[in-house]
């Protein structure tokens, strides 16, 4: 994990923002309860005890799950029936998903709990806060989820441990037996009561948390791949007349566009390399790729913010089934149904990739000799003799054609459940999943492009870059050496991707372009 952050994030009714989500699945942020969601939170519980206690059916209070929701539950069996849901709903196979995504997770649950709507009681609560002030990571795994009743199998994972079950990693990421770990931590098992085996398991949480991170990751990707853009450009002598902010916004007021636009020219402002050839280039207008980059850039960004606002009122929901509203009543719903956010997870995977694309074809124009404006085949010391980029090139390619596979949506599918009382799920968890992987892989293909476009304004010898695209230029020659013999290339493109997921190329552009985001 990730060193901890002295933030804490409270807890209240309120909700929490974005921001509060990635610094506890990230950076380890504590966590407490406010005392307006204690109370709120007792108060729903004095409902729902009255409930188990008497007669009227209540959905997972007095009666059992899914397609067995009509079987009747004596009140001597119905603390059993919350540790028998847990354990049978804990059925996710494969490798165990990032601990920050189950961090988010848990964080997300915290946050409805907290929100009074529930029913469970504080001291449920407050041992989530526990497992994550103290770096209490369940073991969950990747497979289980529909996307519909919540996350259920991973949740249960979650909520399996909270029982002192199951396995866990600690705070120093040793996987161990549960009470190993809480033992260590100090931290007592719960025993669930009525009610709240239901209330842990219920969410849309997982999707949520890992849709959150990846509308941060790609906001931070977008602004990369203007930076490798206006590289890109620079090196295959393009110009930067087409970004011009009176071609944009008045020509077509797409906000993601002129963002894209403007962060590009700004890029290339005082460049000697485009300055050299404005007057005499008999190009009428540069491909598709540098030319049409504002427009696939910004629609990307559009899309993140659009994302972005299905998770805002995500984030602001209490999603759980059965609800306990504020007079007292226990509805059925079916709020937890992930369609909305499964969406949105598969509409970013396909703007991400279309990104991805765009730069490669980038990266191959420069390292063909006949469209690359002079350059030498695969940018090669010595062409013949060395193959230069050549390999890096099918890699890149390779990363685009996984990720047009995993654009492929799977929000349009759905395989009933529970004897078909579950009979139309939103794949949204198997969405979440595909889409962190198709992130992981853009950056990739960035980083091969900026190696790529460092290398070909290098091969411009005697002309000046612009002072944004030297500045980056010299961050990536700290780690990844220049024009040479050909070399050992992977660590290289490790190196690169490593200096883009740390921000630090955004950081070293935004040293001369202050402006850019």
């Amino acid at each position: 994990m990730a060193s901890s952050s002295s933030k804490t994030i409270t807890l209240s009714t309120s909700g929490v923002t974005f921001n509060d989500v990635i610094s506890v699945a990230r950076y380890g942020a504590q966590v407490e309860l406010s005392q307006s969601a204690i109370d709120a939170m007792n108060t729903s519980r004095k409902f729902i005890e009255g409930y188990a206690a008497g007669g009227v059916p209540v959905y997972g209070v007095s009666t059992g799950f899914g397609a067995l929701a009509n079987r009747h539950i004596d009140v001597e069996d119905r603390v059993q029936l919350q540790k028998s849901l847990i354990r049978s709903h804990a059925a996710g196979v494969g490798p165990a998903i990032e601990r920050e995504v189950v961090r988010a997770l848990m964080f997300l649950r915290l946050r409805t709990m907290a929100s009074g709507r529930t029913g469970v009681r504080v001291a449920l609560a407050q041992a989530y806060v526990e497992f994550l002030n103290k770096g209490i990571t369940p073991v969950v795994p990747e497979f289980g989820s529909l996307g519909c009743s919540g996350d259920l199998a991973p949740l249960s994972h979650c909520a399996l441990a909270l029982m002192g079950e199951g396995r866990v990693h600690d705070a120093n990421g040793i996987e161990m037996p549960t009470m190993q770990a809480l033992d260590a931590a100090g931290i007592s098992a719960i025993e669930l009561e009525a009610k709240e085996g239901l209330a842990l398991i219920n969410g849309t949480d997982g999707m949520l948390g890992m849709l959150i991170m990846a509308c941060a990751d790609l906001e931070h990707l977008c602004a990369v791949a203007d930076i490798t853009t206006a590289m890109s450009i620079e090196g295959l002598l393009g110009t930067d007349r087409v970004f011009a902010p009176d071609l944009h916004a008045p020509l077509r007021p797409q906000i993601g566009q002129a963002v894209s636009a403007a962060n590009i020219y700004a890029m290339l402002q005082s460049s000697g390399i485009v300055a050299s050839h404005l007057e005499n280039d008999s190009r009428v207008q540069d491909a598709y790729s540098l030319r049409c980059a504002p427009q696939v850039n910004g629609a990307v960004r559009d899309t993140i913010t659009h994302a972005s606002t299905i998770a805002a009122r995500e984030l602001a929901s209490s999603i759980d089934n059965p609800v306990v509203m504020p007079d007292g009543r226990v509805e059925s719903n079916g709020n937890f149904h992930g369609a909305p956010v499964g969406y949105v997870l598969d509409f970013l995977a396909i703007a991400a990739t279309d990104l991805g694309s765009m730069a490669e074809r980038r990266t191959d124009r420069a390292l063909d000799q006949h469209r690359s404006a002079g350059l030498p085949p695969f940018l090669a010391h010595d062409p013949g003799v060395d193959s230069g980029l050549m390999i890096a090139q099918y890699t890149q390619a390779g990363l685009v054609s996984e990720n047009k596979r995993l654009s492929t949506p799977a929000s349009v599918d759905s395989i009933p459940s529970s004897a078909m009382q579950e009979d139309h799920v939103s794949m949204g968890w198997s969405a979440a999943r595909k889409l962190r992987k198709v992130v992981e892989n853009l950056a990739r293909i960035l980083a091969i492009e900026l190696v790529t476009s460092a290398r070909a304004i290098e091969f411009r010898q005697g002309l000046t870059p612009s002072p944004a695209t030297a500045r980056v230029i010299a961050e990536l020659r700290k780690t990844v050496p220049g024009v040479g013999p050909d070399r050992f290339l992977s660590p290289e493109l490790e190196a690169a991707t490593t200096l883009i997921n740390s921000g630090a190329v955004l950081s070293a552009a935004k040293e001369v372009v202050t402006t850019l985001i």
